[in-house]
Formats: structure tokens, sequence, C-alpha cells
């Protein structure tokens, strides 16, 4: 599996983690940064694993800044992204179940790195339930459709 992944400076230490856990475990890693502790913008970083994600350049990405929310935020404007921000194995292994997350987004400054690479972890094996969860994300799509049929739309998604 390849996946994307990246920080800002609050996620930096969680990312490097992580970074090494995929690579241990023989995925393909994109890293997008960032690479050191300096103060940046987490959309930039963002937007990054996000484009990958929703052109399938990757089939799953995970992002980290101090709290997860800016980054959910941020991923959640592109098209066929489902980003889960998640705070405990519960929530990681519901966002792939029930909602084939497909980012999923860690707090740098609210988890414990051991937590958050049992949660990668649990995360990257779980599968998607389908069923009626299928039928609730078949209407986010139909959604995403009107949203992102748009000159706006694409731009955003460009590479």
């Amino acid at each position: 599996m390849k996946v994307a992944i990246a920080s800002d400076h609050a996620g930096l230490g969680m990312k490097e983690e992580i970074v090494g856990f995929l690579k241990e475990k023989g995925m393909d890693v994109l890293d997008y940064g960032v690479d050191n502790p300096e103060s940046v913008d987490y959309p930039d970083y963002g937007i990054k694993v996000a484009r990958a994600v929703s052109k399938g350049i990757v089939e799953r990405g995970i992002l980290s800044c101090g709290t997860g929310i800016g980054m959910s935020i941020v991923a959640n404007k592109f098209p066929n992204v489902r980003a889960a921000l998640c705070n405990d194995m519960f929530t990681a292994r519901m966002s792939r179940l029930h909602n084939d997350a497909n980012i999923l987004v860690l707090g740098g400054r609210t988890l414990e790195k051991d937590v958050a690479l049992l949660m990668v972890d649990a995360w990257l094996k779980t599968g998607f339930e389908g069923g009626r969860h299928q039928r609730r994300l078949d209407k986010i799509k139909e959604l995403e459709k009107g949203i992102f049929n748009n000159k706006e739309g694409e731009q955003l998604c460009q590479t």
C-alpha cells in the first residue's frame, strides 16, 4: 500500500514516528513534509496529502498537526477524501468500518506516540463494512459532484 503523510511543525515528531513505523511494515511512503520544527502553515502540507488521495495517487494518507483539527478541515475540502480526526482506537477503527476514511488525522500534541502507532496499525488493517454505510457514502459522493463540478473545485485539485 502507498501512503502519503505530512505534518506541520507541531505534528513533526508524530509524523517521523509514523514514517518509521510504516517503512518497517514495508509500505511505500510519500513524505510531503515538514522536515524541521520551524513554524509553517498547516494548509500547505495538508493540501499535498489530500490532493494525492483525491487524485488516486495514493490509497491512503495520514496527517498530523497540533490538535488535528486544522488538517481535518483542510483535507475534507477535497473530493473523494474522507479525513477522520481520531483520538483513540475506537474512533480509528470506526472511521474505516463505517466511513471508509482514507485519511487518518492525528493530533501531535494530544496523543502519545505509542498510542498513535497502535491507532495507525489498526486503521490500516481495518476494512470498510459497506452495506448501509455505502449508501451514506454514496450520498456524500453526490454532494461532492455538485460542489466540485465547477472550475474552482477543479483548480484546487490540480497537481
